[in-house]
């Protein structure tokens, strides 16, 4: 059992995984597409990386405005939030991605990435910020998804 991270962008998609243990994110991929209403490869491909690892929940970031307000994105966001959750009948929950894009910039200067390069992997360290910043505030909801996995093996 995995959780997936997303970020959610007008023509890309950054996908993280946590371990099987519930206790960190790697960066898994970015799904590009070639306008924002374009979506089914998008979720087909996610359907796949979904029902290959086993995810169980899925975190989406949320892209509030910096004073907490919703704008555009966030009604876009939450429309592909709706069409996630119906075509992969996974729980879909946010989580505040306010300045992830920020800090994966911030990563990859430290690690020596050209910025010319950023637009490679932005997205999908944004996702895996998105998933080990919620994995990392939600341990009763992942000891609860453990539970619930448990009693179904066995069950």
């Amino acid at each position: 059992m995995r959780i997936m991270g997303l970020d959610y962008g007008s023509l890309t998609v950054g996908v993280a995984l946590s371990d099987e243990l519930l206790m960190t994110a790697q960066p898994l991929k970015i799904i590009r597409r070639e306008k924002e209403s374009h979506l089914r490869r998008t979720l087909a491909e996610l359907e796949d990386i979904a029902r290959g690892k086993d995810v169980r929940l899925i975190v989406l970031g949320l892209p509030l405005n910096m004073d907490g307000t919703a704008g555009e994105r966030v009604l876009l966001t939450n429309a592909f939030r709706e069409k996630l959750e119906r075509r992969l009948e996974i729980p879909v929950v946010f989580s505040d991605e306010r300045l992830t894009s920020v800090e994966s910039e911030e990563m990859m200067r430290q690690m020596g990435i050209p910025a010319s390069k950023y637009k490679d992997y932005v997205d999908m360290l944004a996702a895996n910020l998105i998933l080990q910043e919620y994995m990392e505030n939600h341990r009763d909801v992942l000891e609860e998804l453990k539970k619930e996995q448990t009693g179904t093996e066995h069950g």
